[in-house]
């Protein structure tokens, strides 16, 4: 692992891949617009795990990891679970990997509420 800047930074970074996935989506893109919108949940993980631990998870794996171990030292973090996997499946499985965006309206309703997900990861971070 190592040591990260600080969970402000990488909160400030999901925000700007956020609103990347939003133009990349208002351009039609909506295959790149689910790679950013995947990061942005990706980031804002390790952001909150940053600001619990002090450290930085080194790969997505790792990051998947560290959650469930959030999860199962403090009950309030469960809420991100699912949302995370379904981000990681949908967005950057389905969609950006393998091209299978549809429904479209569902893909698009699991970009655009990726900001929902990462103001909760910021509250529970303390930040924000």
């Amino acid at each position: 692992m190592t040591q990260a800047t600080s969970a402000e930074e990488i909160f400030t970074d999901a925000h700007h891949l956020y609103e990347q996935a939003l133009r990349m989506l208002e351009q039609g893109d909506t295959r790149d617009a689910a790679e950013k919108a995947w990061c942005a949940t990706l980031r804002s993980t390790d952001a909150l795990i940053i600001a619990r631990t002090g450290q930085e998870p080194e790969t997505s794996r790792h990051t998947s990891q560290q959650l469930a171990e959030l999860i199962h030292s403090d009950e309030s973090v469960r809420m991100l679970r699912g949302r995370y996997y379904t981000s990681q499946r949908r967005l950057h499985g389905d969609c950006f990997y393998s091209g299978l965006c549809e429904p479209l309206a569902d893909t698009t309703r699991l970009i655009t509420e990726t900001i929902e997900y990462i103001r909760d990861a910021e509250e529970l971070a303390g930040v924000g």
